[in-house]
């Protein structure tokens, strides 16, 4: 049995609606073997429980564990040479991508999240190249990096069985290219060896394996609705019911899949995955950008999350996701960082900085922008219940699971901060990720002033640059190649896509809100 007191100056045990969270003073809560048995204030803990160790010396504010929504990679793709472009474009770049060790790449994104808290991810795996038993191997290597670095994750391969580049037939699109590109945009096609039943195969073995684990769990991802054929819709949905288990599904990411569904089923998005039962509280729609008014409507009725991706928003030019008509209508919303936060890295506190602003409406109603205690439950328990996980985490109350972590005071407070200022709001406009000093997960301290306690950070990140200083395989220097070729042709594609009667430019509608 292992027992801890954790202490703060002050402690925010949980949001309650969009403006009002609930804090204790002096607040410290009594874990034991990852489960919070109390909360209260430190001075009766204390004195009740004199012979439990105490982590904090009470000159932090202390948060329920972030939880990253939607994640993909490690080191980022501008590190690895793909530059933000619009995102059907940015898929294309994409191929340029190192073929990194997962392990390690995976520690690295691990490093930056718990280093701003965050203590859950959502890690949406897909694109991997190889057999069933290869990609297995390197599913294997990204939970052993979360394993060994004490994080807790909810796991999904993406699954794709349809239009690999474009939106468009794997062979029409080969066939619309100069002869010189079609054999090596099939071979480019044909290293992805798992389709449908192999990814169904992958997740009842992952499954098996690791759904006992206290963090560690499996879930499923229809990677998207143009990638995602009428049999792998129907065989995902049932699986979700069959094992009870979340999809996350990237959806209406950008107004080119807004299109595309409308060319495949007459109908949104929304509407077409209604058709296989996927309306309810187990799925979460990543992004959500170009949903409309009755699409959010019956999201809000059918229980579906959404989580946003603002930054990843920005970047690859997607749009602005109507935030707050989804708090209007009471859908559950998470954040997520994507493949990287706008500051280029995994910086949970700058996200919801972000999140706070980017949806200031002009006017004068409050009710009508983010508040602090949306923004912290979209960080905490509104993301915690996009995963496996539920309603099990995001809190500071009894028969949770211990996740928190303690962000310095006088990081937040000096040289001045007004009695006036709610603390909170303090925090989240001015909380850096330097002033994180540590981070519990499970019960375990994981991350303490600067230091990971499972794993060596610095040799780590010294074996990835080892790694990374190979000169390019002649696979890596062969999409290097084919990706620039590609380019012009995929432009071409997207040129005509939309119709201009029908699309009108982003920015022309967004001036007339």
């Amino acid at each position: 049995m292992s027992q801890s007191i954790v202490r703060s100056r002050t402690m925010f045990t949980k949001p309650i609606d969009r403006d009002h969270f609930e804090a204790i003073d002096d607040g410290a809560l009594l874990q034991e073997d990852g489960v919070i048995l109390e909360v209260g204030t430190y001075e009766d803990l204390s004195k009740r429980y004199s012979n439990i160790p105490v982590h904090g010396t009470g000159d932090s504010f202390m948060l329920p564990g972030f939880v990253n929504g939607h994640h993909h990679v490690g080191l980022t793709p501008v590190q690895l040479g793909s530059p933000d472009m619009p995102l059907e474009l940015w898929f294309v770049t994409r191929m340029v991508t190192r073929s990194v060790d997962l392990y390690l790449d995976t520690l690295y994104s691990a490093f930056e999240m718990i280093s701003s808290g965050i203590t859950t991810v959502q890690h949406i795996h897909g694109w991997m190249p190889g057999t069933l038993e290869e990609v297995q191997a390197k599913s294997e290597q990204v939970l052993k990096a979360y394993h060994d670095i004490g994080m807790r994750v909810s796991y999904c391969y993406a699954v794709r069985d349809q239009n690999s580049l474009v939106y468009q037939d794997d062979a029409e699109f080969i066939a619309s290219l100069p002869v010189e590109l079609q054999g090596p945009m099939r071979a480019y096609f044909n290293r992805t060896k798992v389709k449908l039943e192999g990814s169904l195969d992958l997740f009842h073995s992952l499954f098996d394996k690791y759904q006992e684990r206290s963090r560690t769990k499996i879930q499923l991802a229809p990677a998207n609705l143009h990638w995602c054929s009428d049999k792998a819709l129907a065989a995902l949905s049932e699986t979700s019911e069959r094992f009870n288990v979340p999809l996350h599904m990237h959806l209406v990411e950008t107004a080119y899949q807004k299109e595309y569904a409308m060319r495949r089923g007459g109908t949104t998005a929304f509407d077409y995955l209604k058709q296989f039962g996927l309306h309810n509280s187990r799925l979460t729609l990543g992004h959500g950008v170009w949903l409309n008014e009755r699409d959010i409507d019956q999201i809000a009725e059918s229980g579906v999350c959404i989580c946003h991706n603002c930054s990843s928003n920005f970047r690859l030019r997607s749009g602005i996701a109507p935030l707050n008509a989804f708090e209007v209508k009471q859908v559950n919303t998470a954040i997520g960082l994507d493949e990287a936060g706008i500051n280029d890295d995994r910086d949970m506190l700058q996200e919801m900085r972000l999140v706070l602003r980017a949806h200031r409406i002009p006017g004068q109603e409050d009710a009508d922008v983010p508040g602090m205690g949306q923004v912290l439950r979209m960080a905490t328990s509104g993301g915690a219940k996009t995963t496996v996980y539920g309603s099990t985490l995001g809190t500071l109350e009894p028969g949770q699971l211990a996740d928190l972590s303690l962000i310095d005071a006088r990081s937040v407070t000096y040289p001045y901060l007004d009695e006036e200022m709610p603390l909170l709001d303090a925090i989240i406009q001015r909380a850096k990720s330097s002033a994180v000093k540590l981070v519990m997960c499970d019960g375990e301290v994981i991350y303490e002033n600067g230091r990971f306690t499972r794993v060596d950070k610095d040799a780590a990140l010294a074996e990835l640059h080892e790694h990374l200083k190979s000169a390019l395989s002649n696979d890596e220097v062969e999409r290097r190649k084919l990706s620039k070729a590609l380019m012009p042709h995929v432009r071409k594609f997207y040129k005509n896509y939309m119709d201009p009667a029908k699309h009108e430019p982003f920015y022309r509608q967004a001036s007339r809100v």
